[in-house]
């Protein structure tokens, strides 16, 4: 977890609530929830490292590379 990425995006998540939410209250509940879980996304993001982080392939790789004597 980078704090350096995480904190400025946690303090504009927070600006974003403050200043949106008075317009949100005439929405419905729909936009409300998406609202909120997009938000909530964002920080869930900015937690990782996601440049650094292995892909799928890796995973992959991981998993069947105990197979690979049986096939060959």
């Amino acid at each position: 977890m980078k704090w350096s990425v995480f904190i400025p995006v946690a303090a504009a998540s927070i600006c974003i609530i403050l200043l949106e939410w008075p317009k949100l209250k005439q929405k419905p509940m729909k936009d409300k929830i998406a609202f909120t879980a997009i938000l909530l996304a964002v920080l869930l993001l900015s937690m990782f490292d996601l440049p650094k982080t292995p892909g799928p392939i890796s995973f992959l790789n991981a998993v069947f590379s105990p197979f690979k004597p049986l096939v060959e």
